[in-house]
This record gives C-alpha cells, structure tokens and sequence, in this order.
C-alpha cells in the first residue's frame, strides 16, 4: 500500500539521507487520549491503563501514516505549515492497520476487562488503533513496531528504509525553500528511483496538488 508521512523540512532531509525513519512512542504523540480511548470512569480500570501505557512506552513503537497526501489541514500540523515534506513509502499492507475513529469512548470493551480481569492482546489492540472521530481527517494507518536500540547520538528510535518501507515519492510543500538541488543531494544514489516534485495548492478546491511547471521549483 501507497502510504504518506508528513515532516518537517530539517528532519524530512535528515531521514532521506540516513536512508530512516523516525519511531513515535506513544507518549510523544501529539493526541493525549492515545491508548485511553475506552471508557475509564472505573478507578481500577484508570490504573491497568496507566500499567498498560507505561509499559508499551517502553517496548513498542510506531510510524504514522496518511493514505491521502492532498489534505491542507495535514499539511499545516505536520509538516511545518506547507514549508516542509511528505514522504511517500510502499508498505505491505499486512504490517499496515487502520486507525478506527469513534465520536464516544469505547463502553462494551470497558465492561469486558471489568468481568473479566483481562486485558487480552485483541482489545489492546483495539485501543492501539481507536481515536476520537475529530482526527478522521488524518486518514491514518500505523505500522506497529518493537523498539529498537535508540540511536547513541540522539537517544531517538528509527525505521531503517528497507523493502517493507520503501521510498517511493519526496513532496515538497508548497511554499517551501527546499530545493531541487537540496532534495536530489539528500537522496543520491536513490534519485533514479525516488520521484521527486513540488506541491501548490489547487485553484478550484481546497486541496493540495501536484506543480506540474517544473520551472516553478528550481
């Protein structure tokens, strides 16, 4: 599947050339409801979630992705307001889940850990991939993944490229001073393979598109 990541301009070029990506842990995510998607009214519920939270943080990763790149708002919050990149990479679509997007917390599952006791891997599942319907417009999929060793300088996760995250596209935003020459030196050896092309927005929707005048990016 054909799926789309958004980034900054610095970090965007910074991946392209250590041929990576960039691991989110839960925790650092931008949406404070993530994994407390259920229902938590129940005190002893709150604490196996928090248990559950700490613990992810510390062995599980994930990339986020869109399966749209024309979105503006995307653009906005993600990638340095139009002035950074969308990276599009080829991902087999077994490693690949769809984020589920609800208007209420999530009720039934709240009632089964409580008469049960367990919190099974199908329903931590479930709260990996649920978030509240106002992020629909994301149209996010996630690749969950164990943490690696961080990297010695920064501390950080990554994703190496590889054939199951594929760089397919570099687009850059349309009001971005990225240039040709910046993106071409940043991929190298992979430009031949690698389909490069500056982005504006459209002039009859709301909508970011392709700049087809070449000359307009130099």
């Amino acid at each position: 599947m054909k799926v789309f990541h958004f980034i900054g301009r610095k970090y965007g070029l910074e991946d392209i050339r250590h041929r990576r990506l960039k691991i989110a842990t839960f925790d650092a995510l931008n949406d404070p409801f993530e994994l407390f998607s259920v229902d938590l009214s129940d005190k002893t519920l709150r604490q196996q979630f928090r248990w559950l939270a700490s613990n992810l943080n510390l062995s599980q990763g994930l990339l986020c992705f869109s399966r749209r790149w024309d979105n503006p708002v995307q653009w906005s919050h993600y990638a340095e307001s139009h002035r950074g990149l969308c990276l599009a990479f080829e991902v087999p679509d077994s490693l690949l889940t769809a984020v589920s997007y609800k208007r209420k917390r999530l009720v039934t599952e709240a009632r089964r850990i409580l008469a049960t006791g367990r919190l099974d891997s199908e329903l931590i599942h479930q709260f990996l991939v649920t978030k509240y319907s106002h992020w629909r417009y994301e149209h996010e999929s996630r690749m969950f993944l164990t943490l690696p060793e961080p990297d010695p300088e920064s501390g950080h996760y990554f994703e190496p490229f590889s054939d199951r995250l594929k760089l397919t596209q570099v687009i850059v935003g349309a009001v971005s001073s990225v240039t040709r020459q910046d993106v071409e030196q940043a991929l190298g050896d992979l430009a031949q393979s690698v389909q490069a092309f500056k982005a504006r927005l459209a002039f009859r929707s709301f909508r970011v598109v392709r700049q087809r005048d070449g000359s307009l990016w130099r």
